[in-house]
């Protein structure tokens, strides 16, 4: 449990150096924020493309891992999601709550973290599971948003949805790499060592854009936060552990990668649509915050146990 913990202690000292830099005023707001795309749109995608140019489609998909994903992780979403409705919220703010349990940073902090923790072959595991959540749960949260208000017709959802897909650079990036696999053109070494160097940036970028975000975070509706937090971080790994190694037992290593990507704290990202839509910002902001908070732990827990399973330290 130390040595993983120590492990992991270094990620997440690079998200509180950003929180630090912010909360001090020393990193702004809008110098965040350009960080963050830099990280979204550059970086990350850099080291998107390399790894999954360097893998072929077939090796990296597998339908059933990606079914026991999903079917765990909808199980999951059905019950915030009916926990929300119970307590009389409307269908978009029961949509936010059900994401924020499910969806995990695992673009930010996932690929970055895991790669170097689990072994690069955890890379193509958590590319399956990205696409997962943008293709099925990003576009769900929009389709019941939207619905429920009743803004526009189905087609504009439909538009909307597929605009943010296409537009993705995380899903682009992977696209063109997979692409680049298929066609077996080899990667000349400038093209190499140019998305090598640029990936590089991803994941100190990457965490101190987290920090950096979450000191813009308030911690209001922690009551709510908390149980979101606690569906995120607990339940939503048992789930999958239940899933991945009980009921529909997965390749050993494929199903630690499962279950320590399913333990992440809630994704970032969540907050930009809730904010977009007007749709309780505030909690999801107090969920990322907290989940964050716990995870420094309850992450580490996690890969402590997967590790005495699969040996991948």
């Amino acid at each position: 449990m130390v040595e993983i913990f120590l492990k992991t202690l270094p990620f997440f000292m690079l998200i509180g150096i950003g929180y630090a830099a912010a909360a001090m005023k020393f990193f702004s707001e809008s110098a965040t924020a350009a960080l963050t795309r830099f990280v979204f749109f550059f970086a990350l995608s850099a080291m998107l493309f390399r790894f999954s140019a360097n893998l072929s489609f077939g090796e990296v998909f597998e339908l059933r891992f990606i079914m026991v994903y999903l079917w765990a992780t909808t199980f999951v979403y059905l019950i915030a999601n009916a926990a929300a409705l119970w307590r009389g919220l409307p269908i978009a703010e029961g949509a936010v709550e059900a994401q924020c349990a499910v969806i995990g940073n695992i673009g930010f902090l996932g690929i970055p973290m895991l790669a170097l923790i689990m072994g690069e072959a955890a890379v193509g595991y958590i590319m399956m599971m990205l696409a997962v959540d943008l293709l099925v749960f990003g576009s769900l949260i929009v389709i019941l948003i939207t619905g429920s208000r009743g803004d526009g017709t189905a087609i504009s959802a439909l538009k909307t949805v597929g605009k943010g897909l296409v537009t993705n650079p995380m899903l682009i990036a992977i696209t063109l790499g997979f692409t680049w696999s298929a066609l077996q053109i080899p990667i000349p070494v400038p093209l190499n060592e140019f998305v090598s160097l640029l990936g590089a940036a991803a994941t100190p970028g990457a965490l101190f854009a987290i920090g950096a975000s979450l000191a813009s975070k308030s911690a209001e509706r922690v009551s709510v936060a908390g149980w979101l937090s606690f569906v995120k971080l607990i339940l939503h790994p048992v789930a999958i552990a239940l899933a991945a190694l009980v009921i529909w037992p997965l390749e050993p290593y494929a199903a630690a990668v499962m279950i320590a990507s399913a333990s992440l704290p809630t994704a970032g990202n969540i907050y930009m649509v809730a904010q977009h839509y007007g749709v309780a910002p505030q909690r999801v902001s107090a969920t990322i915050l907290i989940s964050t908070a716990f995870s420094i732990v309850t992450v580490s827990l996690v890969l402590a146990w997967l590790a005495e399973r699969t040996a991948f330290q």
